[in-house]
């Protein structure tokens, strides 16, 4: 925030605002009794306050919600500066539990005022995670290989958050490590309406039908004799794409899709392209296999 002239800061997102002296109490004195609360009190004029205001809002910034900055222009708010004895600006406090704290004067280095927000918000002491380090726990198992105790520790946590699209997600994912795709999908459809379109949530689904689609698709050697034989026959491609993907093979599945578009891409009411966006819902959205399929995908549309 660049502060030019008479120019009155513009008020920001999130834990950093303007505060004036009618808002003081609320935005400063109660806030503080749950959250650090940081006062940069400047002035337009104030040139050391057009360095520390941007360095201090960055600061802030970097301390994702744990602290809450309040700027206050004395010329226009002077009641509040004056009853905490601001004598040079810029100034600035810090308030916990409803009291100033801690404090400087002046445009500080960079470092100093990391370290002031830093110290400022471990006033509230280090951030609870709770369930977020659980999921990131439980995850890790699954990756591991340990399904069964992932969906043990995912289930424990929607017994704390049963909202929680991560966890839900999480737990038919196990499900689905396990082989149960029928436990899976209840899960699944066991689901809050209020989640029910998380991204997460859409992805174990497209999971879910993918495997159901796979069962019916046939062993992998029988698909490929058919397409060694007949290298248009677009049923045994669209299934040996669905069949691989099952398996956990997504890149080749990818691969024969884009063949099957390539090949035909109206065929079948635009078989290939649909499975394909399904094979991509089903993924990561930053995974290599759908970044650069989607790419391909798009270079053949427009091309």
């Amino acid at each position: 925030m660049e502060l030019l002239g008479a120019k009155t800061p513009t008020p920001q997102a999130g834990n950093i605002i303007d505060g004036t002296d009618a808002t003081f109490m609320a935005e400063v004195v109660e806030a503080s009794m749950t959250i650090p609360v940081i006062v940069d009190f400047w002035a337009p004029w104030c040139g050391p306050c057009k360095t520390l205001g941007p360095a201090i809002e960055a600061a802030v910034t970097k301390a994702d919600g744990r602290v809450k900055l309040v700027k206050i222009d004395v010329d226009a708010n002077p009641s509040y500066s004056g009853q905490l004895q601001v004598q040079s600006i810029p100034t600035v406090y810090a308030f916990w539990q409803g009291k100033p704290v801690d404090g400087f004067q002046g445009a500080l280095p960079g470092s100093e005022i990391d370290a002031f927000v830093e110290k400022t918000a471990a006033l509230a002491g280090e951030p609870d995670n709770g369930l977020a380090d659980a999921i990131a726990a439980a995850q890790e198992m699954l990756d591991e290989g340990a399904a069964a105790d992932a969906a043990e520790t995912f289930a424990a946590i929607l017994q704390e958050d049963p909202n929680s699209a991560p966890a839900y997600a999480g737990l038919v994912s196990a499900h689905l490590a396990l082989d149960d795709v029928d436990q899976a999908e209840a899960i699944l459809n066991g689901a809050p309406a209020g989640i029910s379109t998380d991204p997460a949530l859409e992805a174990v689904a497209a999971r879910i039908t993918l495997l159901r689609e796979a069962a019916n698709t046939g062993p992998l050697a029988e698909l490929e004799e058919r397409i060694a034989a007949d290298e248009n026959d677009h049923q045994a491609r669209l299934d040996l794409a669905t069949a691989l993907h099952a398996k956990g093979r997504s890149q080749e599945a990818v691969d024969h899709l884009l063949d099957l578009f390539r090949r035909d891409r109206e065929w079948n009411d635009g078989a290939a392209k649909a499975q394909l966006f399904k094979v991509f819902d089903a993924l990561p959205a930053k995974d290599p296999i759908v970044l650069t399929g989607r790419r391909k995908l798009s270079s053949m549309i427009f091309a």
